[in-house]
């Protein structure tokens, strides 16, 4: 029975990660120069499967034969590596002698989807936890009788 608000608790913990991630491409839309001195770029996190140890994994098979879910955690954040866009700009203090900005590789259309399916997703697994404690509350009513 935990194992569902376990579930959903590394769900709704990761999802929060996720529209971090995307609040702060949002933010540095036009960062030219971070601290290494290059232009900000897109960050994406990765997601995996949770780990469980190798004894956790052998208790589970000894006891049950099959293996169940643990949820979800984040792998790492990666940076997009994609090309970086071009402006002109020549009074720009950043751009090059041709006049041209390195501009951050953050498509502020694509990071408003991806915070409206983290939301989503967000939403999900708050429902099912909701579920998960309803379902909890009945067998308690019923075992009481």
């Amino acid at each position: 029975m935990f194992d569902n608000f376990n579930i959903s608790a590394s769900g709704l913990t990761a999802q929060r990660l996720r529209m971090d991630v995307i609040s702060q491409n949002i933010a540095n839309v036009n960062t030219t120069r971070n601290a290494d001195g290059e232009p900000y770029r897109r960050k994406i996190p990765v997601f995996s499967e949770k780990q469980r140890s190798f004894n956790q994994i052998l208790k589970n098979k000894m006891t049950e034969g099959n293996s169940k879910a643990q949820g979800v955690e984040v792998d790492a954040i990666r940076e997009d590596q994609s090309s970086l866009k071009m402006k002109y700009d020549p009074q720009h203090p950043d751009a090059n002698e041709n006049g041209y900005v390195a501009m951050p590789n953050v498509n502020v259309s694509s990071e408003m989807v991806d915070m409206i399916s983290a939301s989503r997703a967000y939403e999900a697994n708050v429902t099912a936890l909701e579920t998960a404690k309803d379902m909890a509350q009945q067998a308690l009513r019923i075992s009481q009788g």
